[in-house]
């Protein structure tokens, strides 16, 4: 781990360039290998994950590793059944005598609602519009759900409907290059 000083500020940060034949890993691999490097803890992840993905270039494959992501990015065809299952995850924890506010996503979780458009109209300038209004009163009781889940949970935000496709806005508005935790720089 190396360390940077930013307005008197120490913050520490992993290079991947400085691992052997870097170049020679595919970027699949490159991306597990930071992940792995930056939230390794020697409990859940320790160095003989590390090792596994650095073997994979001496043909030593086959082993479990472990891979966690520093955040989801869901659109809302797929994602939407995952926050069902963390709702009803929330109505067992009421039922157990727990609280159900313990049940949130762990990382930070984006879902990008892009897949329900229907074009009904067209050709003039009122298109979007109606489109869009014909988008809502169709979705209403999915987007209403939508709503009290991002009011709900933690670690959980919605891109509201005609904003865009999920890959332009995550490139355009979600992704951050680098984010600041615990003193470390992180890629995210």
């Amino acid at each position: 781990m190396k360390k940077i000083s930013i307005s008197n500020k120490i913050y520490h940060y992993y290079d991947i360039s400085e691992t052997e034949r870097i170049e020679d890993f595919p970027y699949s691999l490159r991306v597990l290998l930071e992940s792995l490097l930056r939230q390794k803890n020697d409990e859940n992840i320790n160095q003989a994950h590390i090792q596994s993905v650095k073997d994979y270039l001496k043909g030593e494959v086959g082993q479990e590793t472990v891979f966690l992501p520093s955040r989801v990015v869901l659109q809302d065809f797929t994602g939407v059944p995952a926050i069902v299952d963390l709702a009803a995850m929330r109505d067992a924890m009421v039922e157990l005598g727990k609280n159900p506010e313990l049940i949130n996503p762990e990382i930070p979780v984006d879902l990008v609602i892009d897949h329900s458009v229907q074009v009904d109209f067209q050709g003039n300038e009122e298109a979007f519009l109606l489109n869009s209004k014909k988008e809502f009163e169709r979705n209403r009781e999915r987007y209403e759900f939508l709503k009290w889940a991002e009011q709900s949970f933690d670690n959980f935000r919605v891109v509201p409907p005609a904003t865009g496709i999920i890959h332009q806005v995550n490139i355009e508005y979600l992704s951050e290059v680098i984010t600041e935790k615990k003193w470390r720089f992180i890629s995210r």
